[in-house]
C-alpha cells in the first residue's frame, strides 16, 4: 500500500517503481504517459507527479518527443531509500543485501570510532537505551521491537560521529535492517553474540575508547556478512 499522504502518485509508485528497479523495463525502455495514466486510471498531472519523483531517483529521464526512458541502472541513484526498499523486494534481493553490508562494513566502524571521541552524554544515554532495548526484544520472537532499537542504535553511532555524510547514511542502513527483516534475512532470534556486541560499543562509546568502539562494530559487521552467506547465500 502507499504511504498516507503520498496519494494517487503514491499507488503509482509502488508498482512502477518495483518493475523498473525488477528490470522489467529494461534501460532505454519508452514508458508513455498517457498509456500509464490509462493502465493505472489516473489523470496525467498524476502522472506527470510520479515521473518526476522517478526523475528524481535517476531512474527515468523524460525526453520531448521522445517520452519517459528508462536509464541504466548505473545512473539509478541506489542511495535513495526508496530505491533500496524496491531493489530489496525484487528477485535481485541477495546481491543487494551483500553489497548494501559490505557498505556498512567499510562506514559504520570509522563512525563507532568517531562516535567515542565526539558523542554527547545524551548520545551516549540513547546508544545505551538502544543495546538494552536489543537485549529485551532478543528472545521470544520479537524481531519488530528488536528492529526498532536496532535501527536506532545505528542512526545513533552514525550521527554521533560527527561527520555528516555517515549521519545521512542513517536512512541507508535503517532499509537494509528493515528489509532483512522483513524479507525473513534473519534468525527467529537474534544471533546473542551479536546482541552482546551492540552493549559493548555502546559501553565502548561512552568510555571514550575508539578503538575498541571500532573493533567491535567491525566485529558486528563481519557477522552480518556471515549470516548472509548462510541466509541469503
Amino acid at each position: 500500500m502507499s504511504a498516507p499522504g503520498r496519494g494517487l502518485h503514491g499507488h503509482v509508485l509502488d508498482t512502477l517503481g518495483p518493475e523498473i528497479t525488477a528490470g522489467e523495463y529494461p534501460p532505454g525502455s519508452v514508458l508513455r504517459t498517457d498509456e500509464l495514466a490509462q493502465r493505472f486510471d489516473v489523470s496525467r498531472s498524476v502522472m506527470r507527479e510520479a515521473v518526476r519523483v522517478l526523475e528524481s531517483m535517476h531512474l527515468v529521464e523524460s525526453r520531448r518527443r521522445v517520452g519517459v526512458t528508462v536509464r541504466p541502472e548505473s545512473e539509478w541513484n541506489v542511495y535513495d531509500p526508496q530505491v533500496i526498499r524496491w531493489r530489496l523486494a525484487g528477485a535481485d534481493r541477495p546481491r543487494q543485501l551483500r553489497s548494501l553490508t559490505v557498505l556498512r562494513s567499510a562506514i559504520e566502524p570509522v563512525a563507532a570510532g568517531l562516535a567515542a571521541r565526539h558523542a554527547t552524554s545524551e548520545q551516549c544515554a540513547e546508544l545505551t537505551e538502544c543495546a538494552l532495548g536489543m537485549v529485551a526484544h532478543s528472545r521470544g520472537h520479537k524481531l519488530e521491537g528488536y528492529l526498532f532499537h536496532d535501527v536506532a542504535f545505528h542512526r545513533v553511532i552514525l550521527s554521533a560521529s560527527g561527520n555528516e555524510m555517515f549521519a545521512r547514511l542513517g536512512d541507508v542502513v535503517a532499509e537494509v535492517l528493515t528489509g532483512r527483516t522483513q524479507h525473513d534475512v534473519m534468525f527467529e532470534d537474534p544471533d546473542p553474540a551479536a546482541v552482546t556486541l551492540h552493549v559493548r560499543v555502546a559501553e565502548a562509546v561512552r568510555a571514550g575508547d575508539a578503538a575498541r568502539a571500532e573493533e567491535l562494530t567491525r566485529e558486528i559487521t563481519v557477522g552480518a556478512l556471515q549470516e548472509l552467506d548462510i541466509l541469503a547465500p
